[in-house]
């Protein structure tokens, strides 16, 4: 494996470079002052981007870290002079080696495109390399980085005292995604294996994608707070919300024949069945299939309405109890759903328990459009941390969010 790093100076940099060279990674360095490269690293080759085109020729990936980050000052100019122009250069200079992936280290703020000048310039410079012929671009987007240290978001952890640190991280980690340097090195040997593997085709496809974290893996505080939140929920329910469950139970059973509650098999965590139970929406006998296979004259006009102010979804505090759901999660699906359960299951979905709500139902995205939904489905499992379910649990309680809908 023959890797071409730019920005082997920087935080991340100097963390990655001794992990790929010590996972037999043949590296190549490249940067503005080569001789301050070599003093760093002086066990590694060094050259100029001026030489990356001509060295460059037979590597597999060019890692590129040279940037201008979000801490240092500037002007929109001086951002985009190190995160647009220099970035094309290399970009240029990589398709002129024939080196086989550009693989451009971003953060998850660049798809935002703020309006500070950080923001725009890494918007634009991914703008630039979307439209980039002859070379296969991926982008690997990661959170705040750690390794033996703390930086940038994460700073603020040095100042705590050193018994107390790694509390405070895994609680501030909590709060928002993160990601240790190791898992950066291994996605990037994973994409210049890819690219090695591929170089023998004409024609590169499009730009990717990929977020890397540390998904919460063993982050006890985080699923102590994940677990507190689906507790208090179906307490609540029990508690103030009875009369809505008992007023639903007896509108069903007087609507049309057949029980109350609806218990339908569903894919649970690592892919294993388990019960589900909602209020009964659709007429007896309907068959098992997603709702998006299903017409409107499936559901009865009661389920509509519990459909609709999601009512229907109250019984499942049962699941929560019993661990099998949690409040925030991927929609568990059926397991005639064998398209959805094979995408999930290759992007690792199953690593966590389904929920009653999630990342891509507020965003209107359902079972109809299997891969799309995983996909989705996957950036939650990397992005998931406290704030942001509790941006989907205020966006459901908004009205966001209908679930599957019914064909016409």
């Amino acid at each position: 494996m023959k890797i071409v790093i730019t920005g082997a100076s920087g935080f991340i940099g100097c963390q990655i470079v001794p992990l790929l060279r010590d996972g037999g990674a043949d590296l190549l360095l490249a940067g503005r002052d080569p001789e301050a490269l070599a003093r760093r690293f002086p066990d590694l080759p060094v050259i100029s981007y001026e030489d990356l085109a001509q060295r460059g020729a037979g590597y597999d990936a060019l890692v590129h870290l040279a940037v201008r980050n979000n801490d240092q000052p500037g002007t929109l100019d001086d951002f985009r002079a190190a995160n647009v122009t220099l970035l094309e250069r290399i970009a240029t200079a990589a398709r002129t080696a024939g080196i086989g992936v550009f693989i451009n280290i971003t953060t998850l703020h660049a798809q935002t495109a703020g309006t500070d000048p950080y923001g725009r310039s890494k918007a634009e410079a991914e703008a630039f390399l979307n439209g980039f012929t002859g070379l296969r671009v991926v982008h690997l987007r990661l959170p705040a980085v750690y390794g033996t240290e703390y930086r940038g978001k994460l700073a603020v952890l040095n100042r705590v005292p050193a018994p107390l640190r790694p509390l405070a991280f895994k609680l501030l980690s909590a709060l928002k995604p993160t990601v240790h340097v190791t898992r950066v090195a291994a996605a990037i040997r994973q994409e210049a294996d890819a690219a090695s593997a591929s170089s023998s085709d004409p024609t590169p496809p499009g730009p990717t994608e990929r977020i890397v974290s540390d998904a919460q893996r063993g982050n006890g505080v985080y699923a102590a707070l994940r677990r507190l939140i689906d507790i208090s929920f179906a307490l609540f329910v029990i508690l103030f919300l009875w009369w809505v469950l008992l007023a639903a139970w007896v509108a069903v059973r007087l609507s049309s024949p057949g029980p109350a509650i609806f218990a339908q098999e569903r894919v649970g965590r690592q892919g294993v069945p388990f019960t589900c139970y909602k209020f009964r929406t659709m007429h007896m006998g309907t068959r098992q299939a997603g709702t998006h296979e299903l017409t409107a004259a499936s559901i009865t006009r009661t389920g509509a309405f519990l459909r609709k102010t999601k009512i229907d979804e109250l019984p499942q505090i049962w699941n929560l109890l019993r661990n099998q759901l949690s409040l925030v999660g991927p929609r568990p699906g059926l397991p005639v759903q064998t398209k959805l359960t094979e995408e999930r299951m290759k992007r690792g979905v199953f690593e966590i328990p389904p929920g009653i709500t999630g990342w891509a139902q507020i965003q209107n995205i359902d079972m109809s459009d299997p891969e799309r939904l995983a996909r989705t489905d996957a950036q939650y499992v990397a992005l998931r941390s406290v704030l942001l379910d509790l941006k989907i649990i205020l966006a459901t309680a908004r009205g966001k969010g209908q679930g599957d809908k019914v064909s016409l």
